[in-house]
């Protein structure tokens, strides 16, 4: 990441700390939704692929702003924390997301360009008599690079 991008982030950051303390519950709990889970759950099929390091670092992110809004301290247990709030933990997010946008694609609720991307295996031609048609199957392009493993096209219909 960029310094200017880290410095903007850390401004935001000093911004909730600062006035966190102003705000009802409610009020800090639609402002960390707004500002803090759209960037826990921007690229999640490429969240899917990534290692439990990089993870465990956007957990972390996501219990301080627990903490934030809860007003739990460090020292006690997170988990009823992300309960009570009805927050998954960030790994099964990421699946959850993903999982949710292959079923708008495939329920036609999603836009057309990522539609397009979760192909049944019973559209394709000589595949209607195969087991994975019958299942229920969603096509997995091969891909060859790194990049393409970690697109939509490829995480999505095999979440």
């Amino acid at each position: 990441m960029h310094s200017h991008k880290r410095a903007h982030y850390w401004k935001q950051w000093a911004f909730y700390t600062i006035y966190a303390h102003s705000l009802t519950r409610e009020a800090l709990h639609s402002v960390i939704q707004a500002f803090v889970h759209c960037r826990l759950d921007y690229c999640n099929s490429a969240l899917t692929v990534v290692t439990k390091v990089y993870l465990q670092k956007l957990q972390s992110v996501q219990n301080t702003t627990a903490r934030m809004v809860s007003g739990v301290r460090r020292s006690k247990h997170i988990t009823p924390v992300l309960e009570d709030l009805h927050w998954l933990p960030v790994s099964q997010r990421v699946v959850f997301k993903t999982v949710l946008m292959v079923w708008k694609c495939v329920n036609g609720v999603a836009p057309d360009y990522l539609s397009d991307l979760c192909v049944p295996a019973t559209a394709i031609s000589g595949r209607q008599h195969l087991r994975s048609a019958a299942t229920g199957t969603l096509l997995v392009p091969r891909v060859r690079t790194a990049t393409g493993q970690r697109s939509f096209a490829v995480n999505g219909p095999a979440t």
